[in-house]
């Protein structure tokens, strides 16, 4: 009797917890929004990666008999000196739009940031309007203001004393139609950069602002020391969102100028658009647009791999 009471009591291990059953109402709610967008932007993908390895021009459109011929049109496509040339071009002209609308745009949001409520009230206000001005009429603008007889440009130009701009034909010239359509494009986009940064640096706490600058820190020193490292996911999403931006433009190129004069103004969405339309080959247009967004992929890894290195480092 004696070994029984001194034998401990084993305690009974709890029952492992019931799992609960998982809701099926909110997967239910977000189905139609996921299917849409499956089939409006994952299926014309799809298509358009079949399409590129087809032979499919228009009578295969019509007859709808295309047949298939593996990497036949990327091989043909990446032998043209031209669309190198084309290539080329897109990325100079995304890294001028990139830099000229991420500097201008964190000036426009440090100026919020210094402006009383209601100079802030109108800035935004205006910056409102510009981001959602339609794009066919932003473009259709800039049309009537660089316009050779009519246009106000010309026309300023002219009241300031030069006189060589009488007349003077804009879209006739690769570089003033280049430079024009870069400052339609920054024009469009800096609303949307600025807004944004500014509402990412009225987070910052201004307990760090006041000690830098009793310190005696200067206006860039802050922003190089405080603003930018805490901020640099934002300006790294930001800086992405506008490569993607500017690298896709197509709307106002085509309205301006349609890649001209000459192949001036030629980006590979217009590039794109030029082979499948004006040579009816659909199937070396889609082998243009898919080389165009695996190119926008690979920059866009290569600069999130260094964004992550330089946080690890930080």
């Amino acid at each position: 009797m004696t070994l029984l009471a001194e034998r401990p009591v084993q305690e009974t291990a709890p029952a492992p917890p019931k799992r609960r059953k998982r809701p099926v109402l909110p997967y239910l709610l977000i189905a139609p929004t996921l299917l849409t967008t499956a089939y409006l932007l994952v299926y014309p993908l799809i298509r358009n990666v079949i399409i590129s390895l087809q032979e499919f021009g228009l009578p295969q459109l019509v007859r709808g008999d295309a047949k298939f011929v593996g990497l036949a049109n990327y091989v043909k496509v990446l032998s043209d000196p031209e669309f190198w040339a084309v290539v080329r071009r897109t990325l100079w002209f995304t890294a001028i739009n990139v830099v000229l609308i991420m500097v201008l745009s964190t000036l426009v949001a440090l100026l919020l940031v210094r402006l009383g409520k209601w100079l802030r009230f109108l800035v935004m206000g205006g910056l409102v309007l510009t981001w959602a001005t339609p794009s066919i009429a932003a473009t259709t603008v800039f049309q009537w203001l660089f316009q050779s007889r009519l246009g106000v440009v010309n026309w300023a130009l002219v009241a300031l004393g030069f006189e060589e701009y009488r007349d003077y034909t804009w879209f006739a010239d690769g570089e003033a139609t280049f430079g024009i359509l870069v400052t339609l494009i920054v024009w469009q986009s800096i609303p949307f950069a600025a807004l944004s940064l500014y509402a990412a640096m009225i987070t910052v706490p201004q307990e760090l602002y006041e000690a830098a600058r009793m310190d005696g820190a200067g206006a860039w020193r802050v922003f190089s020391t405080i603003t930018f490292p805490m901020l640099r996911a934002m300006f790294g999403l930001i800086t992405c969102l506008e490569v993607i931006w500017v690298v896709k433009a197509f709307v106002q190129i085509w309205v301006i100028s349609q890649g001209g004069p000459g192949q001036a103004t030629t980006t590979l969405p217009v590039y794109a658009f030029q082979v499948a339309q004006s040579l009816q080959r659909y199937d070396l247009g889609a082998a243009v647009s898919m080389l165009m967004v695996l190119l926008l992929v690979l920059a866009l890894l290569a600069y999130f791999r260094q964004l992550y290195r330089q946080e690890r480092e930080a």
